[in-house]
């Protein structure tokens, strides 16, 4: 080893060595240390196998509900009748057609919820309400088909009373501001429906309009509506459709 040179005492620069080569084992070591630790728990964030859950599918299903008359068409005695809520031909707003599949049944009793207090009411903002008829043109005297087809735009299953209780279909003028019919100012359906509906499930079921007007508690007397164009919108609880319109022209001469 060279041996220190300067003015001072060689003890002092002896010292000096020491404590450097001191100072530099103890980086050697540190460092040293840092990669074992690194090579021994550094590796924990990636030794785990993250894993995804893969839900099961939900097929979206229709289901029909039993379909309201005006009792104004009904046979004699002022009962009411049921007709098939099948989808019809023509439309004036037809939606795209469900998958097929199977309703879900309701709960007995009402409520399906009772039955699961972890299924949610489906609110009016998680749901689309759609109306069409049966053809876009009648003759006066007519008595044109509407069908409601309720939707669960959601993202996760509901319920919801989709029954004539909570139905409605109402007429206007086509400006909208005179009301001439009411799907509940007459009928005395007012069943209750309670469904439970996955996301884009969907439930049809069709009201006939008389073609006459009405009044609410329906004590007035009841005048068929003459030629023109008109509208209508469904309704489900508050929920209400886009207005769809449609005509009645008078029967063509002979």
């Amino acid at each position: 080893m060279i041996e220190p040179q300067g003015p001072l005492p060689p003890e002092i620069y002896w010292r000096r060595r020491i404590v450097a080569g001191g100072v530099l084992v103890a980086v050697l070591a540190l460092v040293v240390g840092l990669v074992v630790w690194a090579q021994s728990g550094g590796g924990d964030d990636t030794s785990n196998t993250a894993s995804t859950a893969t839900p099961s599918s939900t097929t979206p299903s229709t289901a029909t509900t039993n379909a309201s008359v005006d009792p104004s068409q009904a046979p004699s005695g002022g009962g009411t009748g049921g007709g098939g809520g099948g989808a019809p031909g023509h439309s004036s707003a037809n939606p795209s057609a469900s998958p097929s599949g199977s309703a879900v049944a309701p709960a007995p009793g009402g409520n399906p919820a009772a039955a699961d207090a972890n299924m949610p009411l489906c609110p009016d903002n998680s749901i689309a309400v759609v109306l069409y008829t049966d053809k876009p043109t009648y003759t006066t005297g007519s008595q044109p088909v509407f069908t409601i087809v309720v939707t669960n735009a959601g993202l996760s299953a509901c319920a919801r009373d989709v029954g004539k209780a909570a139905q409605n279909v109402i007429v206007r003028t086509l400006d909208g501001t005179r009301t001439l019919w009411t799907a509940s100012d007459c009928s005395q359906i007012n069943t209750v429906n309670n469904q439970v509906l996955a996301p884009q499930q969907q439930v049809k079921d069709t009201i006939t309009w008389s073609g006459t007007t009405s009044n609410p508690g329906c004590d007035k007397p009841r005048n068929p509506v003459p030629a023109g164009s008109y509208q209508a919108i469904g309704k489900l609880g508050e929920k209400e459709s886009a207005p769809i319109t449609f005509n009645f022209v008078a029967p063509a001469q002979p």
